[in-house]
């Protein structure tokens, strides 16, 4: 393999590897990906270095060593892309796809999200299950359908700003807090601890903290305890929402 070839193969192992973390995709996965994709493509060996904000990847051919650092910047998790990412490893290690194919696939990748008409009520309805799995009543349940579809809402509002995450997250558990404590001010229902406990359910980084504690498992402890701050952040984020709004309203 000439230098050049080994180069461009290079890049596109990195590139899948970016792209892997950028959408969520766990360490050792993005380890077992990159060795295999850069294998299906010709490399001898390749090694990878994760951090909680880059990447540095060293490609081994016949004794000749490349080495490039690329920089993870999130765009949120989507296992669209992490799947799609997958079938292309796959199938170059099938044959099917040569380094040519590969590139291509990867240029044509794109994040592709549901509709907000459809996410908004899934949420509501996700939210208002949960709230019958406690114990509330019909009432409860339909004003937690409201307060997550407003929560969701504001949520999808906030991040077509591109406001930062954290506020985000606070902002959204405030106006979702405003609106359960509905059943507190009116005696509309029998449960309204089940409404509070339901309606913010859907602010849990339940996936960041699976990922966290996968990768603290797995040996990749930078990167696992960048991912739990991360998570632990966002918890706190939504408490001091939740809080400020139930000091306004009077509950505590």
């Amino acid at each position: 393999m000439h230098e050049d070839s080994q180069n461009e193969i290079t890049r596109l192992v990195v590139r899948c590897a970016q792209l892997l973390l950028a959408y969520g995709a766990e360490s050792d996965l993005v380890e077992e990906i990159s060795q295999r994709l850069g294998k299906a493509l010709g490399i001898a060996s390749i090694e990878l270095s994760i951090s909680s904000n880059a990447l540095v990847l060293t490609s081994l051919v016949h004794g000749r060593c490349i080495t490039t650092t690329r920089r993870i910047r999130a765009h949120g998790i989507n296992m669209m892309v992490v799947c799609e990412l997958q079938r292309i490893c796959i199938l170059a290690e099938k044959g099917v796809y040569g380094a040519d194919e590969v590139r291509r696939r990867l240029a044509r990748i794109t994040p592709r999200t549901y509709p907000a008409i459809a996410v908004i009520p899934m949420i509501g309805l996700s939210s208002a299950s949960f709230c019958h799995l406690f114990g509330g009543d019909v009432m409860a349940c339909l004003i937690t359908f409201f307060a997550s579809t407003v929560g969701m809402t504001v949520r999808l509002f906030l991040a077509s700003r591109h406001f930062n995450l954290l506020v985000n997250f606070s902002i959204t558990a405030f106006m979702i807090t405003v609106v359960a404590q509905i059943s507190y001010i009116w005696p509309l229902t029998n449960t309204p601890q089940a409404t509070m406990a339901a309606s913010v359910l859907m602010l849990v980084p339940g996936f960041p903290m699976i990922n966290a504690i996968s990768d603290m498992v797995k040996g990749h402890m930078n990167v696992g305890i960048s991912r739990w701050g991360q998570a632990s952040l966002l918890t706190l984020a939504s408490v001091i929402g939740i809080t400020i709004a139930m000091q306004l309203g009077g509950i505590f």
